[in-house]
């Protein structure tokens, strides 16, 4: 069994302190890189824009042979339809079960294209997200998707949600 004194030379010894010597140390700008993550009320959103119209080709090109045509499925997930949830086995789209409209950004950003992660520029992300929320019909065609106008969007489902942090939620100011 090893006593305090004993756990605490082990603790502060020159080995442990230098570390294994692994990898290479992060530098502020390799974190920064990486630091794209947007909140709920769209603090974070990048410059730049697009409309459905714009993300209509970009889908087609760069979506669609996963997602299926118009969205409504493919090899992976339909992002487009479904009834509102009634069980946990239903079917989740962006409509019946994404509670913020910054969020679809934020993953589309992040994770998509599969195959190429975080390959799409900022405005094809804009016009990817208002292309999804105008085939769920939750903006119009012709909306414009921005840094202003995005969070403005209210999704379906985003009170069925218990958010982390309240105050970083559009519209807190007016709901809290």
């Amino acid at each position: 069994m090893f006593t305090r004194s004993l756990i605490f030379v082990l603790l502060t010894s020159p080995a442990l302190a230098a570390g294994p010597n692994l990898g290479t140390p992060l530098t502020h700008a390799d974190l920064a890189a990486w630091d794209i993550h947007i909140l709920p009320d769209g603090t974070g959103l990048p410059k730049g824009s697009g409309t459905a119209a714009q993300g209509a080709p970009i889908y087609a090109q760069k979506c669609m042979h996963c997602h299926g045509e118009g969205a409504k499925g493919g090899v992976n997930a339909a992002l487009v339809g479904a009834p509102p949830i009634k069980s946990i086995d239903a079917t989740k789209t962006i409509a019946n079960f994404w509670p913020y409209s910054t969020t679809v950004f934020d993953f589309i950003r992040r994770a998509m294209p599969w195959q190429q992660p975080r390959s799409l520029t900022d405005d094809e992300v804009y016009a990817l997200t208002a292309y999804i929320l105008a085939q769920n019909k939750l903006i119009a065609e012709k909306d414009v998707m921005n840094a202003q106008t995005l969070p403005k969007v209210r999704m379906p489902n985003r009170d069925n949600f218990i958010p982390r942090f309240p105050d970083k939620m559009p519209g807190a100011e007016r709901d809290l």
